[in-house]
Formats: C-alpha cells, structure tokens, sequence
C-alpha cells in the first residue's frame, strides 16, 4: 500500500498496489477530514472488479483505519453505501462500522439521486 496525505490536512488518500507487479488495484480515501470538537471524516473506497473476494480491501482497511486513528488522531470514520451494494455492506461489518440510518436521496450517482445507509466507526482508543 502506498500513502500520500494531502498536505491541506483535509484528506488522506491511499493506493492499493500488488506486490512485484506495482499494479494499482484500488484506492481508499479518507476526505471531509473535520478537526475541532468533532475529528471525523469520510471514508471511501473501490477495488478492480477481479480482486474482489480476496480480502485485499479488508486487510488495507484495517491498517489505514488504524493510521487514521493512531497517528491522525480522529474519533469517528463515516461510511456510506447503497442498500443494494451487499459487498461494501458486509466489508463494513466486518471492519466494526454500525448503521446508524438511511439517507434517502442522499448522492446523485450517474444522474440519478440514490439512498445510502450511513454507518460510523469510533475510535475505541483512551485519548492521550
């Protein structure tokens, strides 16, 4: 995995790359970052449709989300996906995120207003 942190502070964006060929194979960003009494921020993510299944979002996940937490100190990753995407819904249970809602007509995606559900992850780890 490669990192590059957008020097705004507003954004962390992260490349998947495989190992000995260097081919990019998915991406996670963590944008929206809010600093203040909040600490959270968004988190977004994709993966080439022939790695899917393999575990390789799941294990670039847990060490980002890990970084996020660790090293820039937020509270709270939020994540949104569609009713109908069971992948990203199942991935995110996985990693610990609960729902915490559905926003109707929340993104417009290929013109067309789509529902999310809305999920969070806290950061668990005592503040120093």
């Amino acid at each position: 995995m490669m990192a590059h942190n957008n020097n705004s502070g507003v954004a962390v964006h992260l490349l998947l790359i495989a190992p000995g060929t260097g081919e990019m194979v998915g991406d996670c960003n963590f944008t929206n970052i809010v600093r203040g009494p909040f600490q959270a921020c968004h988190l977004g993510f994709s993966l080439a449709k022939r790695f899917e299944g393999q575990g390789l979002m799941r294990e670039a996940l847990t060490s980002a989300i890990t970084y996020i937490f660790d090293e820039i100190r937020l509270h709270r990753i939020m994540a949104n996906f569609r009713p109908e995407n069971a992948r990203s819904e199942g991935l995110l249970k996985r990693l610990g995120f609960e729902r915490e809602g559905l926003a109707r007509s929340y993104l417009r995606i290929n013109g067309v207003w789509a529902d999310h559900v809305l999920t969070s992850l806290i950061n668990q780890t005592p503040e120093r």
